[in-house]
């Protein structure tokens, strides 16, 4: 006998389902007793989207055991919103959080950087390896492939919806509310190393002819070693932080 169980996807859980499943009860029919994180992603909803689970009224785990007619809500991060007195199934993400992201997010990458944020990033990650890089250095997966959201191991990550590369850093920056931690230019854009001020008679013999003539400031990466000063396109790089970071961000940039 088929049994079956309806969901009710909130918020942006909807995103990942078919239009016409959208903003609706769903009917999601099963054999056995199986899990309920199994069938929210049989569903195409990728677990670590979801926070708060509710089944004929009160609050689950992922294991939770289906049962026949039972109605289960499932709800996205309220980011806005303190249910603290809730079973909540994502853990808040730290007070300074780092993210890998995979490799579709190369533009991405080298904005948040230029924000401050620490993003590791390589266009040769496999998926196994952003996962365990991630376990590893409790790191926010930021991907735009719904699939490696799914992969068992993972505990943090975060689907990015829009397509264009400006719209994808400010969805970041509010998701994870990040307006207060923006700290400009602080980080190299290749490396993602913490860059340091140091003096222009330190860094005098790598500077071409005209810098070392035009310019007294300069910065260090840590990491790879390149050297930052406030060239031409230093202006322009801001107006484009600027843009991108307003209205969520209270701190120049």
């Amino acid at each position: 006998m088929i049994r079956f169980a309806r969901f009710r996807f909130y918020g942006g859980l909807n995103d990942f389902l078919p239009p016409d499943l959208r903003q609706r009860s769903v009917r999601y029919d099963f054999s056995g007793t199986p899990a309920v994180k199994d069938s929210i992603e049989a569903l195409g909803v990728p677990h670590p989207e979801v926070d708060l689970i509710v089944a004929s009224g009160r609050t689950v785990g992922f294991d939770h055991r289906l049962s026949p007619g039972e109605r289960i809500a499932v709800y996205p991060p309220f980011v806005n919103l303190d249910l603290s007195p809730l079973h909540h199934l994502q853990s808040p993400p730290p007070s300074s959080p780092s993210f890998i992201l995979d490799v579709h997010l190369g533009k991405p990458a080298r904005w948040l950087r230029m924000l401050g944020f620490d993003c590791l990033y390589r266009n040769d990650y496999e998926d196994i390896e952003i996962v365990r890089t991630a376990l590893r250095e409790d790191r926010i997966i930021l991907t735009r492939d719904q699939g490696l959201l799914k992969h068992s191991l993972v505990r943090r990550g975060y689907w990015i919806r829009a397509r264009a590369p400006e719209e994808q850093v400010r969805e970041v920056l509010q998701r994870f509310k990040l307006g207060e931690k923006i700290n400009p230019f602080s980080r190299c854009i290749s490396c993602n190393g913490l860059l340091k001020d140091v003096s222009r008679e330190e860094v005098l013999a790598r500077l071409p002819p005209r810098t070392r003539e035009e310019h007294h400031r300069f910065r260090i990466c840590t990491a790879c070693g390149k050297v930052y000063w406030p060239g031409s396109h230093h202006r322009a790089m801001q107006a484009r932080l600027a843009r991108l970071t307003d209205p969520y961000c209270t701190k120049q940039v």
